[in-house]
């Protein structure tokens, strides 16, 4: 009876301690578990926040959330999204209201503000967000003769990579990769993969069959046709692409930020001939709507402590924080200010370019039938050698309409 007795108040003593925020994270670097523990420091007694990591593939972020919470699983507090999937989670009342004083994204790029919003709300908090620049050897650029201190477009990098018998780094994987860069040529030559995303599924109008879904499959088809992105096109994820710009017969390459430090640690002597600029145009004079991605905070319909959940979100997206996960974990800022930092500026010298590409860029379809989209998409417009500008696009409409529609399986 004693001993029964000693561990009751022992169990009791653990649950009047401050309440314990779990935030599910994305894997990185340790980056976000330290913030959670600095933050924890910071509350003073407050909350505590523990950390719990979620599948490395973003698909499977969405399921494992997705599923709890239409379970009303209260478990979850704090939740690392990524931008295309919070249009669902919005829509389907699993996001707690956004508060007031977290409302204001003056600090914020403009890209990230669009990624976080959903039928003209903000609905989730810009933690850290990505975009793709252009990435080129200048020793090849000076051969071809292009300024790159000019915006450049699709054509002429193509144009140069056939001139001078190099390869372009580009993303043709059946994959998420695949969808990014169709939306980022449709929206850089005006168009939109979806023109109403918040109709419902069997409401929703597709802008593929355009002129801009035709010109985005022109500079596709091009590149795969002619193999200007060498024979493993077909197959090439972000990675693949990062080691083919970085062999002997690179010349331009799309990609993230990572690719930076990664080429800086294997080949530190490429370096020096490495470039960067914002992502082409498809148009040229018209500003290209560069690919966004990154993270976003959002906090659970459903957790118990819903005001100590967003007095976390708040400590964790401050520009310090944001700036030091840069640093150290490689994930851009979303706060404009984080970039002064002067460690940011040591370690990115490219950090002003991405901070201006992250305020011209597009989200994906803001939409929550997303995955059939995104997925609908990869089906359709793959193998990118494959593509018929004058067909593709239309036939990729309807297919992705009639699975709206349950008429098709994808």
């Amino acid at each position: 009876m004693a001993l029964g007795l000693t561990l009751g108040l022992v169990a009791c003593s653990g649950e009047s301690g401050p309440p314990v925020l779990t935030w599910y994270i994305n894997p990185d670097d340790g980056g976000q578990e330290e913030i959670a523990a600095r933050c924890t420091e910071e509350a003073g007694g407050d909350y505590q926040i523990q950390t719990s990591l979620l599948p490395r593939d973003a698909s499977s972020q969405r399921e494992q959330l997705a599923r709890r919470l239409a379970a009303s699983d209260t478990s979850i507090d704090i939740m690392s999204l990524d931008p295309p999937f919070i249009p669902e989670m919005a829509a389907a009342g699993f996001l707690a209201p956004v508060p007031d004083d977290l409302q204001d994204t003056d600090d914020v790029v403009q890209g990230a503000v669009d990624s976080a919003t959903w039928d003209d709300e903000l609905v989730t908090v810009p933690f850290w967000a990505n975009t793709q620049l252009l990435w080129y050897r200048e020793s090849v650029a000076e051969e071809a003769g292009l300024d790159m201190d000019q915006p450049v477009t699709w054509e002429q990098i193509m144009d140069a990579a056939a001139e001078t018998d190099t390869l372009l780094g580009v993303q043709g994987a059946k994959a998420e990769s695949l969808t990014v860069w169709i939306n980022a040529l449709i929206a850089s030559a005006g168009g939109e993969i979806i023109t109403n995303p918040e109709a419902p599924a069997d409401e929703v109008q597709l802008g593929l069959d355009s002129d801009a879904g035709r010109e985005a499959a022109q500079i596709m088809s091009r590149i795969g046709q002619e193999g200007l992105a060498g024979p493993g096109f077909p197959t090439a994820d972000e990675n693949a692409s990062m080691n083919l710009f970085a062999g002997d017969n690179g010349s331009f390459m799309v990609n993230w930020p990572f690719v930076y430090p990664a080429i800086s640690d294997s080949d530190p002597d490429l370096i020096d001939d490495i470039g960067w600029t914002i992502y082409p145009q498809v148009e040229e004079g018209t500003e290209a709507a560069t690919p966004v991605g990154g993270i976003n905070l959002g906090v659970s319909e459903f957790s118990e402590h819903v005001d100590l959940a967003y007095q976390a979100v708040e400590c964790i997206v401050q520009p310090e924080n944001q700036s030091e996960y840069f640093v150290t974990n490689g994930n851009p800022p979303s706060s404009i200010s984080a970039y002064d930092d002067e460690e940011v500026a040591e370690e990115f010298p490219m950090a002003e370019t991405i901070r201006d590409s992250l305020d011209q860029g597009v989200p994906r379809p803001q939409t929550p039938y997303y995955n059939e989209v995104s997925i609908g998409l990869q089906e359709t417009w793959h193998p990118p050698a494959a593509i018929d500008p004058d067909t593709t696009p239309a036939s990729s409409a309807e297919f992705i309409t009639a699975v709206l529609r349950d008429e098709r399986l994808l």
